[in-house]
């Protein structure tokens, strides 16, 4: 280890009150960096997965009454990869122990079981078979905030007539990762209720027909011709204006959260930042102001104005890679942390945490090029200790064997101080 180094060492342990604080704000700000663009990542893997296996629609359509027939000429638009009609209607569910009483959402399902958008991920139970129009699939987060299990019963207000129904499954959509009834999510207040097409057919008095359908595109296709081609043909059955799934509600939802996550990972970094490279900037010109004397001294035994420079940066370097190592350490564990809490509220079926190499890089590139930009000004303002013109000789007691160079390149820096 070369004396500069030796030198290195000691500061570092000598201010580590002042290290500790540069690299802790410097970890602040790689921690949050880190931490919100992995849960970004890992929270927009997952939906994009999630709406990949269980075949998420890209355009949605509501009607008053539409011929099924109309499903054919919709499944002709060029464009269009598949397509699903149902009906959603909306009932009140009265549940024991509730005062008042739960919203529902009514969803068909085809009574196959075969459904070719927005499928369902089973958790417990079985679909609705076509000949017990009493059963139904009801979505977890609700299934959970009142203890149903398949076997379990309620009552339904369906088109004026209660009627009781028997739970035979529990599941997620991705049509329903985030379910709002008013201002705020509320997993006792409103449910999704799945059904056969039978049962809702009979009791809205849609048989033969629909009154919401389902559009999934071929790859690279816009969804402005196609939405406006459904809109031609379902305005004559009372149809309400189709949109794609920037307008879909639960999308739209985790859509404001995925974009919160991203701005989290813009905003807040640079600022932890900028008071890391204040920090280094302030300790580090007091240290050059202490040390001017023994700067003079080191340019006086032969080394360079940039070995000096160099071995300050090194010294702001070394803190920046400390408060780096922390951030980045804490930055995935919390990462990880956040996912499976976002994972919990939204209900998804699985996690996919990934977190690239490009995060790591980026992290370490800025904290360490925020740090180097603080020290430069600090390392511009070192002494050069360059001579005046009649500068006495150093005595040989403080430099034995220096050249005349040599001691006037002291004499000039203890001068000023």
């Amino acid at each position: 280890m070369g004396v500069l180094d030796r030198k290195l060492m000691r500061d570092l342990v000598r201010l580590w009150a002042q290290v500790a604080a540069i690299a802790l704000v410097m970890a602040a700000g790689v921690m949050t960096l880190v931490l919100a663009v992995g849960a970004q990542r890992s929270l927009f893997e997952t939906r994009e997965a999630y709406y990949e296996r269980n075949a998420f629609a890209d355009i949605f359509a509501t009607a008053t009454r539409a011929p099924e027939r109309l499903s054919d000429e919709i499944a002709a638009i060029p464009g269009v990869a598949s397509v699903e009609t149902r009906i959603r209607e909306n009932a009140v569910l009265d549940i024991e122990g509730m005062l008042e009483p739960a919203s529902g959402i009514l969803v068909s399902v085809p009574d196959d079981g075969q459904q070719v958008l927005n499928q369902l991920y089973m958790r417990l139970g079985r679909l609705p078979s076509p000949g017990h129009p009493a059963e139904i699939v009801v979505n977890e987060p609700f299934a959970h905030a009142h203890g149903f299990e398949p076997g379990d019963t309620l009552s339904a207000i369906i088109n004026g007539r209660k009627r009781a129904l028997t739970i035979v499954g529990v599941a997620l959509s991705p049509e329903f990762i985030y379910v709002v009834p008013d201002l705020m999510p509320d997993d006792r207040r409103l449910g999704v209720v799945w059904m056969s097409q039978t049962a809702l057919a009979a009791a809205f008095d849609l048989d033969g027909a629909f009154n919401a359908v389902s559009v999934k595109l071929l790859r690279g296709q816009p969804p402005e011709p196609v939405i406006d081609e459904i809109d031609r043909l379902l305005e004559p059955f009372g149809g309400r204006g189709a949109h794609d799934r920037e307008d879909q509600q639960s999308h739209a939802f985790l859509d404001a959260e995925l974009t919160q996550l991203q701005a989290m990972s813009y905003v807040l970094p640079p600022i932890f930042l900028l008071v890391a490279g204040f920090l280094v900037n302030m300790i580090l010109s007091r240290l050059i102001a202490l040390e001017r004397e023994q700067i003079g001294l080191m340019k006086a035994v032969g080394y360079t104005g940039a070995g000096v420079a160099w071995h300050y940066m090194k010294l702001v370097i070394v803190i920046a890679l400390i408060g780096v190592a922390i951030g980045i350490a804490a930055g995935t564990y919390l990462g990880r942390g956040l996912t499976r809490l976002y994972g919990d509220f939204f209900h998804f079926p699985f996690l996919i945490f990934r977190l690239s190499l490009d995060v790591y890089v980026i992290a370490i590139t800025v904290s360490v090029a925020a740090a180097t930009l603080g020290a430069l000004r600090s390392v511009r303002a070192a002494p050069p200790c360059r001579p005046p013109s009649r500068c006495g000789r150093l005595r040989p007691r403080v430099i034995a064997g220096s050249s005349a160079a040599a001691c006037r390149s002291y004499r000039c820096c203890r001068r000023r101080q």
